[in-house]
């Protein structure tokens, strides 16, 4: 006999449980009002007999056939002090959590949001103002938005219900800008109609803008494709031209006319870029950090306006390599925009025209790590022929058409994700594949219901909520008072079904990686048993969901911490601290970079809603050839991949290079010789954490925050 918990849990049935309950409320009573055993075991009788007709039993259910069998044999007053003791229970479950962890986040004790977010300062007086209103958001999604199952569930580890933070408002995750629409016809911020730019300077202001007010109307990521600032570059090169005509005429020839327009050209490209690059670095959103955006640079064979396009692309790529100055005036790596390179047939250094852009990307990525890369090749396969922009960082949408028969990308969006923590499951099922996948299902179907929560928080909301999305162009030109609920369905929009730990999930169930023949057949079944219930969704509700490579580190270390905490140390599952991101391979599987990709590969053409690999390459700044072999690679082989490296950076003077241990076995900054820990950073690429690290407890000194581990 099984019963369903709270959390969604099927688990066995133990009538020691009710007799335990009942003859707790049996001593707050009367010995004449107290419930016999003869009775006792009626009620576990009729339980028990219900339980047979082929029924999963809720303990809600149970609990009020308890209560009408009391009041079925008279025992009123028992079954009051029974219903008291299970209201008790309930007001516990949803007490208010938000004090302590409210007042420890203004004492600098909060260290979970300390590092939830590596992009946000929690000792900001302007970054603490938003995660307070996020406690609060959490403590009421917790309490009473969310069925109690769910949110058991996500305190159980089962599964996360991401940005409950920002739940209680109507907004969404992530987007791509429609910046081309917004640019061409003008939009509107604050009240103030923008017209349509003159210049390239203009429309890259403007363009900065546009970011910071999406950005504060949404929680997640923003992508902007490059190529429709091309236009405006033209536009000032034209201007110039026509400037130089009216002022000198036949009086300067059209060869020093044309030096001087190209001089002003590229004076006015390179401010353009520095006023998106420092606008974006020193705006600060609502959400308490700087907008979180991702700037696409694709060289479209298809694009009017191509060579200014790539113009622009180099000068973006060559202030990335410089830095921007910190406030020690020391050159350093800015953590926006993020830039994504496209790898097309006409730049991916097999002797196309633009090899020589991708160059300087590659001399980009050596110093700075960035860009990141997709292969245009590969995302064509997957997406009928279409390459487009990640949302944000890594949330893919899938294809769809307007009423034209066009494809259409820009000005769609992500309603927001829940995500499966699989180890959990593998830990269960203890090697049995039955319990596996029936264990399996019962959690995605909680996932399920977590997405239609954060579906139907968006249906009927309003158009003035956000007019910057929403009449403005950035989503639509929706009118006044109107619903945003036609952009909810029809896959205009996707819901994400993220997983975490497929790693460690194929070891609890096969005892080997899922680099291991035995473990990847078992892991692409995973794959497809994913895959499987986001496409059923999908065709029972008409809604976008879509199979998500969870980006969140943090993450990875709470799953784990809570499955550790409950089932203790596991080899090569719990034991290591932290869950491998979506099906990443191990870090500390001996596998070259090639080999890694080529992997990875088959289980990102299986997360279409979302996926990235990266390789580390050690010394990146003295292997830009090793870099230009990998970039190559990744044009040929997998959709999206990036670099990783170690890099370390002190505090005291800004140094930005390899921090080293010094004959004292001590962190040591070469170049200041700062020794203080708490002042040097080791950052990876991997999660971005910018903040404060932490000595462990071993022998070695090394620096340790639980972000950093992967």
């Amino acid at each position: 006999m099984k019963i369903q918990k709270r959390d969604g849990r099927i688990v066995d049935y133990e009538a020691q449980k009710i007799v335990a309950a009942i003859k707790k409320a049996n001593n707050e009573v009367e010995e004449s009002e107290r419930a016999s055993d003869e009775l006792i075991n009626l009620i576990l009788r009729d339980v028990e007999l219900e339980s047979a007709q082929g029924k999963i039993l809720t303990v809600e259910h149970i609990q009020d056939m308890i209560e009408e069998s009391l009041v079925e044999h008279n025992k009123y007053t028992l079954s009051k002090k029974y219903i008291v003791y299970r209201y008790q229970r309930s007001l516990l479950r949803k007490s208010n959590t938000t004090d302590e962890s409210i007042l420890k986040l203004i004492r600098d004790e909060n260290k979970e949001l300390a590092e939830e977010n590596s992009n946000k300062n929690t000792r900001l007086a302007s970054t603490q103002r938003d995660y307070i209103a996020g406690e609060v958001s959490r403590d009421v999604t917790r309490r009473l938005l969310l069925p109690e199952h769910i949110s058991l569930a996500h305190d159980n580890g089962v599964i996360h219900f991401h940005d409950a933070d920002y739940f209680i408002q109507p907004i969404f995750n992530c987007c791509l800008i429609n910046i081309q629409d917004m640019l061409d016809n003008g939009t509107s911020i604050n009240g103030k109609m923008i017209e349509s730019p003159k210049s390239f300077q203009v429309a890259c202001t403007v363009t900065t803008q546009i970011i910071a007010a999406v950005a504060s109307n949404q929680y997640g990521g923003q992508s902007v494709n490059i190529k429709h600032l091309g236009k405006y570059l033209r536009k000032s090169r034209d201007k110039f031209r026509r400037q130089l005509d009216e002022e000198f005429g036949s009086s300067m020839s059209q060869e020093d006319k044309e030096r001087v327009v190209k001089l002003r050209v590229r004076d006015e490209l390179k401010s353009g870029v520095q006023t998106i690059q420092y606008q974006i670095n020193t705006l600060m959103t609502t959400n308490g950090q700087s907008p979180f955006v991702t700037l696409f640079l694709h060289i479209d064979d298809t694009d009017p306006y191509i060579e200014e396009t790539v113009e622009i692309i180099q000068e973006i790529l060559r202030q990335r390599i410089e830095g921007t100055k910190n406030e020690k005036g020391v050159y350093v790596t800015p953590a926006f925009p993020k830039l994504v390179y496209v790898l097309d047939d006409n730049n991916c250094l097999k002797g196309g025209k633009y090899d020589y852009v991708t160059e300087l990307a590659a001399q980009c990525s050596a110093k700075r790590m960035y860009p990141d890369y997709i292969s245009a090749k590969k995302m064509r396969e997957n997406y009928e022929g279409n390459v487009f922009s990640p949302m944000g960082c890594r949330s893919f949408l899938a294809p769809w058409k307007d009423e034209n028969g066009e494809y259409k990308f820009e000005g769609r969006f992500n309603q927001g994700v829940v995500s499966l923590n699989l180890p959990q499951i593998g830990i269960l099922a203890k090697g049995d594949e039955e319990k596996f996948w029936k264990l399996m299902d019962e959690r995605l179907q909680i996932c399920f219901e977590a997405l239609m929560c954060r579906h139907k928080a968006l249906l009927g909301i309003r158009s003035d909520v956000s007019p910057i999305h929403w009449q403005y162009g950035a989503i639509a030109r929706l009118k006044k008072g109107e619903t945003i609920d036609k952009l909810l369905f029809g896959g205009y929009s996707s819901i994400s079904l993220g997983y975490i730990g497929l790693y460690e999930t194929t070891y609890a169930m096969k005892g080997v990686s899922h680099t291991d023949p035995v473990g990847k057949e078992f892991a692409l079944r995973v794959m497809k048993r994913l895959n499987d219930a986001v496409k059923q969704w999908k065709a029972e509700t008409n809604i976008g969901f879509a199979l998500y490579g969870t980006p969140a580190e943090s993450l990875c270390y709470r799953f784990a911490r809570i499955d550790r905490e409950k089932f203790g140390d596991i080899p090569n599952v719990t034991d290591k601290g932290y869950y491998t991101n979506s099906y990443h391979i191990d870090v500390r599987e001996p596998i070259s970079a090639f080999d890694k990709f080529a992997f990875e590969s088959q289980f990102q053409n299986l997360s279409l809603g979302g996926a990235i690999s990266y390789v580390e390459v050690p010394n990146l700044t003295q292997n830009v050839e090793s870099v230009k072999t990998v970039i190559k690679y990744i044009a040929e082989n997998i959709q999206y991949g990036e670099f990783n490296t170690k890099s370390d950076y002190c505090h005291v003077c800004g140094y930005d290079g390899e921090i080293l241990i010094n004959a004292d076995n001590e962190w040591e900054c070469p170049q200041c010789h700062n020794k203080d820990h708490s002042k040097m950073n080791v950052t990876r690429r991997t999660c971005g954490y910018l903040g404060e690290n932490f000595w462990n407890t071993g022998k070695t000194k090394e620096i340790k925050a639980r972000v950093l581990h992967l």
